[in-house]
């Protein structure tokens, strides 16, 4: 057999089990102002999520250092989390603050709090491996919609993910092909840029007609294609600027696509949509709510294939198939001790892709189905 006959094979490394470094959303944030303690699986432990008196959330390790009751079955009490076992009250700085039956508290009564950030009207937690504080130049940007009055509220999406590692959703950053095949649309333009700890990609894409028809329907305005700019900031929170082009007008939306690790074969997906405000929208809640849903599609079958498909470590790529290695040198940065991350990981890269066959391709593949329709 010639080298050239040989069947090349699926190289699968043992699935990590550390989890990355960096900023991680838990969801929304008022979510968990309502009173009452929240368990949540991360990290490969359980942790409790609570809010006091004062509004500020809290994480904390979920499991009192006491005798081990659950404290995420305690009560909240002012600012403090009680154990529901014996009531030793837990603030969120990881310190006991009082053990009513007690004369004083143990010096070494603490328990492991988890540093948090609210931005965006979201929750964060900051998980690191080694132990350090966020550094300031880590961090995740302001969503000038999340804020304002001219914007919708989010609508908000959550799914847990089993039999199926973080480093798939990654990918999808750098796999232009996928999104005709998976979601109904083809990029007309697809670029990458890695610098720090942030990937952006910039795509152009118009819609499938053969999928989703394209012509104006019951009052429909003619949808014209998309624009999108979309980066990681970190490990897991991606933010995309997303504007739909329509006959009548623009669309501009913000989508986040983001997850956390619950163990090395899990993960929480979740993912969320704002929309502006504008004239030719007489209910942009309601245009809020039918991407979201249209979004929702799709992540579906990127779950289905997510949790059928081989965990591959050296992917046999095409010229077209987009910088699927460099994204994963550069999301390795956020496995390993901070002094062990290199130039490699974090200098700047950019791949632009030519859509110029794959477009070829794609628009006589949608004529040809929506010919074979048309005549049967």
């Amino acid at each position: 057999m010639t080298a050239v006959d040989e069947v090349r094979r699926i190289e699968t490394d043992a699935t990590p089990t550390r989890f990355a470094r960096g900023w991680h959303c838990l969801g929304l944030a008022k979510d968990f102002r309502d009173g009452v303690p929240h368990p949540v699986k991360a990290f490969g432990q359980e942790l409790v999520v609570f809010a006091g008196e004062d509004g500020t959330i809290n994480v904390l390790d979920a499991f009192c250092r006491h005798m081990g009751g659950n404290l995420s079955q305690g009560t909240i009490k002012g600012n403090e989390l009680a154990c529901p076992f014996h009531d030793w009250r837990w603030g969120g700085d990881g310190k006991c603050k009082a053990i009513p039956y007690a004369r004083r508290v143990p010096l070494r009564a603490r328990t492991a709090s988890w540093p948090t950030m609210e931005r965006n009207q979201l929750l964060f937690v900051w998980n690191d491996p080694q132990g350090n504080p966020p550094p300031d130049d880590v961090t995740i940007p302001e969503i000038e919609g999340a804020s304002r009055d001219d914007w919708t509220d989010w609508v908000w999406y959550t799914t847990l993910i089993e039999g199926a590692n973080c480093r798939e959703v990654v990918d999808n950053i750098v796999d232009m092909a996928h999104f005709f095949y998976v979601h109904y649309s083809f990029p007309t333009h697809f670029k990458n840029v890695f610098e720090g700890h942030v990937a952006t990609q910039w795509m152009n894409g118009v819609g499938r007609e053969d999928a989703r028809p394209q012509a104006t329907q019951s009052g429909v305005p003619k949808m014209l294609g998309n624009t999108s700019v979309a980066a990681y900031h970190g490990p897991s929170f991606m933010i995309d600027d997303l504007t739909y082009h329509y006959e009548d007008g623009d669309v501009d939306s913000v989508l986040i696509n983001c997850h956390y690790p619950v163990s090395e074969n899990a993960f929480v997906l979740q993912y969320g949509v704002i929309v502006q405000k504008a004239d030719h929208l007489p209910e942009p809640e309601e245009m809020a709510r039918k991407m979201g849903d249209f979004i929702k599609i799709g992540f579906e079958q990127d779950v289905t294939i997510w949790k059928s498909k081989a965990r591959i470590d050296n992917p046999l790529l095409c010229e077209e198939d987009g910088p699927v290695y460099q994204v994963r040198r550069w999301y390795e940065q956020f496995y390993v001790d901070v002094e062990d991350v290199s130039d490699e990981m974090t200098e700047r890269f950019e791949f632009e892709i030519d859509t110029t066959k794959p477009n070829e391709a794609w628009r006589a593949e949608v004529a040809a189905n929506i010919a074979a329709r048309a005549s049967s």
